[in-house]
């Protein structure tokens, strides 16, 4: 099963990598510029396996560059705090 097929083992991963960057001493606008990356990424490349990915892509999809750097913002806020 891949870890994007399930929302909360995305979430999980997700939060584990933000923590490794973080204790590495990457800065918290750093971590927010590679979560915005990543979304660009999964927003061309990926397609959403499951309800909250569908969500995600459709928030990112009618967002302007502003917007999406703040849903990224979001995600890493949501799995530091999971």
């Amino acid at each position: 099963m891949s870890v994007l097929s399930n929302f909360e083992q995305w979430k999980e991963f997700l939060g584990d990598r933000v923590s490794q960057a973080v204790e590495a001493g990457m800065s918290h606008d750093k971590v927010d510029s590679v979560a915005f990356r990543v979304g660009e990424y999964l927003a061309d490349k990926v397609d959403p396996k499951n309800e909250q990915e569908r969500l995600l892509a459709e928030m990112w999809r009618v967002s302007g560059e502003e917007d999406r750097h703040a849903l990224a913002r979001v995600m890493v806020n949501l799995v530091a705090h999971h």
